[in-house]
């Protein structure tokens, strides 16, 4: 019998050993010379086209780059200088610089890549940033200038966008190329393996022109959903993650782990679609929408405080006009409104409009569970008023067809930033198909002086603007809350982060890792 019960317990060490062998094989390996940071999946590594990838940080360079206060300092370009007569910067780029495959950085490949954003074809949402470009002169291999149409106050901002390797991409499909799977840049880190839907493993570049980084390896490991981040962290499969408020909370106070909190200009609203044929009938009623929005009770619910309530683009800029309408929660209000554009509450407790109930749909992309919470609450709210709302979650944004969505935008950078592109007509970014004549105007006005009292003047015209003709219902600002194992020096907490929390590896060359 003892024999027999030796031999069953060996077998059950045998089979949890086996076990446990191929748990530990799956999981990414970390050590003192590897960081994994728990990511959202990529399907290309496009800077030029796209926006938002954190991980573009670590492997493209721009002309220009910003520091830790959001300040424009030189990165590829060592210095540059403008003349106001003809309205040209010129760019001198540091010599010797090379790209990740061995070939050297020249003017070349910047006249390249800023061309292609601007051409048409390629369709980027970037291209309204280079509108103002008439002529980009390649002076010699190190050597460029851009002449401007007119001045732009943010172009030193927009010189920040990742530079791309002319000898590799000539040629290509600047939205469907491999390269975009295999990308080469310049910066701290390369590509090193790619597994769809697991992990982007990046090397750092031993030779990069600002120095060498301390830590070895970074790896992008995807784990799409918020909540299984969060344990992630804590089985030690993650280094760092941003959170959502919830799950950022119940690291608060825990051994092994730091919690960041950091300000964003990040927002969140309701965008209305403006090529859908509902709203070009009743864009009237969109002040009601705006006044039932209970922002406070969001910020207290679903962000735990971590935010602020929203009424304009522009709120955590030095360009804000605090004195527009915030349409602060007001039901009152909202059901005033309703009942001036000639819509009647019946017996079921929603409006009507030539026979039709008020209510619309709110799409929220998959995966954000944030957006997500935000969209029910608001949903409710509105009902509460007598608009009937419901919420949708898509895989993917719809913006010809859908009636609404939980949008979101902000930039730390320069205020011309997420604005002219985002709410001037036709422009890469408007996907709600806005137009208002005075909003042009005014962020074209903005744009093209580098006074800071005008464009203070340009700017609140412009939010007034907005405000009295809603291209979206503002809920509120979106702190970032990321959270790392301890032991990681180097993280900048006070730098203002963009949208989706973008900006943390803005130093990722000094960090350092301790365990």
């Amino acid at each position: 019998m003892r024999k027999i019960t030796e031999v069953i317990a060996a077998l059950i060490l045998a089979v949890c050993l086996a076990a446990c062998g191929d748990i530990s094989e799956s999981k990414i390996q970390i050590d003192s010379e590897t960081l994994v940071y728990g990511s959202g999946d990529y399907t290309r590594i496009n800077p030029a086209m796209d926006e938002h990838g954190e991980i573009n940080t670590l492997i493209f360079d721009g002309l220009t780059r910003h520091d830790g206060n959001n300040k424009v300092i030189p990165a590829l370009a060592e210095n540059w200088n403008f003349d106001e007569n003809t309205n040209t910067y010129t760019f001198n780029l540091r010599e010797n610089v090379k790209w990740h495959d061995g070939e050297f950085l020249t003017a070349e490949d910047v006249k390249f890549t800023i061309e292609s954003i601007m051409d048409v074809k390629n369709r980027s949402e970037n291209a309204p940033d280079y509108e103002d470009i008439e002529e980009i002169v390649v002076i010699d291999s190190h050597t460029i200038s851009f002449v401007l149409d007119s001045p732009n106050a943010a172009f030193l901002n927009y010189m920040t966008m990742a530079v791309l390797p002319q000898h590799l991409l000539e040629g290509e499909d600047m939205q469907t190329s491999d390269f975009f799977l295999n990308p080469v840049g310049t910066g701290p880190y390369m590509l090193d393996s790619w597994e769809k839907g697991q992990a982007i493993t990046l090397k750092k570049n031993d030779t990069y022109y600002m120095g060498e980084p301390n830590i070895d390896t970074v790896i992008f490991k995807i784990v799409p959903d918020d909540s299984v981040r969060a344990m992630q962290l804590r089985s030690g499969e993650l280094d760092l993650a941003i959170l959502t408020p919830k799950d950022a909370k119940t690291f608060e106070g825990t051994e092994g782990f730091v919690n960041y909190h950091m300000e964003t200009s990040d927002y969140r609203g309701i965008m209305f679609n403006f090529n859908n044929e509902y709203w070009q009938k009743n864009k009237d009623i969109i002040p009601a929408v705006c006044c039932s929005i209970d922002r406070d009770a969001i910020v207290d619910t679903v962000l735990l405080g971590r935010g602020e309530a929203a009424y304009g683009p522009l709120q955590r800029n030095v360009y804000n006009n605090e004195n527009v309408d915030h349409y602060d929660y007001d039901p009152q209000r909202a059901q005033s409104i309703l009942q001036t554009a000639g819509c009647e509450k019946r017996e079921d407790g929603f409006y009507y409009r030539n026979g039709k109930k008020i209510g619309f749909i709110i799409s929220v992309g998959a995966g954000d569970q944030v957006r997500a919470d935000i969209a029910q609450i608001a949903a409710q709210q509105l009902k509460k008023t007598g608009i009937d709302v419901t919420v949708e979650i898509v895989a993917q944004a719809d913006w010809k067809e859908q009636m609404a969505y939980l949008i979101g935008w902000g930039s730390p950078f320069d205020a011309d930033s997420h604005t002219y592109k985002v709410f001037g007509t036709h422009k890469g970014a408007n996907y709600s198909g806005y137009s208002n004549e005075s909003v042009d105007f005014y962020l074209k006005e903005a744009r093209r002086n580098a006074d800071s009292k005008a464009r203070a003047d340009a700017y609140g015209k412009f939010q007034q603007a907005l405000s009295d003709n809603p291209a979206y219902t503002f809920i509120c600002y979106v702190d970032a809350d990321y959270v790392a194992v301890r032991g990681i020096e180097g993280i900048s907490e006070n730098t203002v982060m963009g949208h989706h929390g973008v900006g943390i590896f803005w130093n990722i060359t000094d960090w350092e890792i301790e365990r």
